[in-house]
């Protein structure tokens, strides 16, 4: 090891996409690999408006590894953490940086400990994949300070060891999780299907029901399913194969109303085996059943889906429109039906790509309060307003994978001393 009087910071920033499956992934044939009972298909999100960033940096001068998430520190010593270090720390090579005077020889990584930063800019815990995005950066970017030689779809696999669903944030568009059959999980790791600009009609509108951290983890609820569930067998053996060779047909072929059938249905029946689980698990509350009755009635009455649902582990909704126009509809729907409490100003309850309220023509609350009930909810219980029951609206995209962040400006640890900005 070299460097000034051993007082250098070595450090990379990296940006990695979260990601929503549209094929579930629930259920665990190993618990310490983390490796799955069934193939998963996810579609990765526009990190310009959901991603976790994360610094990482290595110094002699550290005498401990760190870790601080949303500005807090947190405790490295879970098994999830501890499996990402090591794989990655085994697989590390040399790194010089010659403007700095720095060379580290690939065994004095086992020596150097390391401080990380990560900030997610959406909920925690809240059913939004934050746990997929976040474990996905910690290994892109520590592979990348270690200078590791593996690729993204090896370092998935290293990635799926902190949180199963981070093995598909490894890339961008259309991404598929393969279940694997080797007992050591070496083919249990992720593929991309198509790109983010294979299908870049496609417009997501994600309604954040709660931001609250769920009551029931995914990792306790999909023990407990595996365990008590009768139905969860029948599920990754019978149904999810055949739903996953349609997936990929419905996403090679762009084929919207195949692509909405299996979304939909996957995850009516996700939540079906969460409530076969005993004790029962409830994910969804009465405003995630009432956008399912939105969404469900306006494709009925059109003849054709205009827009899937998928729920994860939690109460939010993600609806993926077939096109913009759709989406721009969607969204005055979604104000009518949901709009925000009175305190609540427009720039604030619809975040992300706001070009969509252009596209529908709202500019301000006085344009929602002009909305008025769709044809196809008339006369019915769907057309009462559900004042406050969102906390607010997501609009995004199929984004790209993760990206390392040159510009210093970025880094959340400080390049001197390695502790938070």
């Amino acid at each position: 090891m070299g460097g000034d009087a051993e007082k250098w910071v070595l450090m990379v920033t990296a940006r990695t996409p979260t990601n929503i499956a549209v094929i579930k992934y629930w259920g665990k044939r190993d618990e310490t690999l983390i490796l799955p009972i069934n193939d998963s298909i996810s579609v990765t999100l526009d990190p310009n408006h959901l991603c976790t960033t994360t610094t990482v940096s290595v110094s002699p001068s550290f005498d401990q590894d760190r870790m601080w998430l949303n500005g807090k520190e947190i405790s490295l010593q879970g098994g999830r953490f501890q499996s990402c270090l090591r794989e990655i720390r085994a697989r590390a090579q040399d790194v010089e940086d010659k403007k700095k005077g720095i060379k580290i020889n690939k065994e004095d990584w086992q020596k150097l400990n390391l401080h990380i930063a990560s900030y997610n800019n959406f909920p925690t815990a809240a059913g939004l994949a934050s746990s997929a995005a976040g474990l996905a950066c910690l290994v892109f970017s520590l592979a990348k300070l270690m200078n590791l030689k593996e690729d993204n779809s090896q370092l998935s696999a290293i990635a799926r060891q902190g949180s199963g669903s981070a093995c598909r944030s490894l890339y961008g568009g259309f991404v598929k999780w393969c279940m694997g059959k080797e007992e050591n999980g070496s083919d249990s790791l992720a593929v991309q299907l198509a790109d983010e600009k294979h299908w870049d009609d496609l417009v997501i509108i994600i309604a954040v029901v709660s931001a609250r951290q769920k009551e029931t983890s995914s990792t306790s609820g999909m023990r407990d399913t595996v365990v008590t569930s009768a139905l969860i067998d029948h599920r990754a053996k019978e149904v999810v194969p055949k739903r996953i060779v349609e997936m990929e047909d419905a996403i090679q072929k762009k084929d919207f109303p195949s692509f909405a059938r299996l979304a939909c249905t996957d995850s009516n029946q996700f939540h079906a085996v969460c409530l076969d689980t005993y004790p029962p698990i409830f994910y969804m509350n009465d405003t995630s059943h009432r956008i399912i009755s939105c969404v469900e009635k306006w494709n009925r009455a059109e003849g054709t889906p205009q827009v899937a649902y998928t729920f994860d582990a939690g109460p939010n909704a993600v609806m993926i429109a077939r096109d913009r126009k759709t989406a721009a509809s969607l969204l005055q729907r979604l104000l009518y039906n949901f709009p925000p409490q009175s305190d609540v100003d427009l720039d604030s309850y619809v975040i992300g790509d706001k070009s969509i309220l252009q596209d529908a023509g709202i500019k301000d609350m006085k344009d929602v309060e002009g909305l008025t009930a769709t044809p196809e909810v008339k006369d019915s219980i769907l057309s009462e307003k559900s004042k406050g029951d969102v906390s607010y609206f997501i609009c995004t995209r199929p984004g790209g994978g993760p990206v390392v962040l040159a510009d210093e400006s970025h880094a959340l640890l400080d390049s001197v001393t390695g502790l938070p900005k």
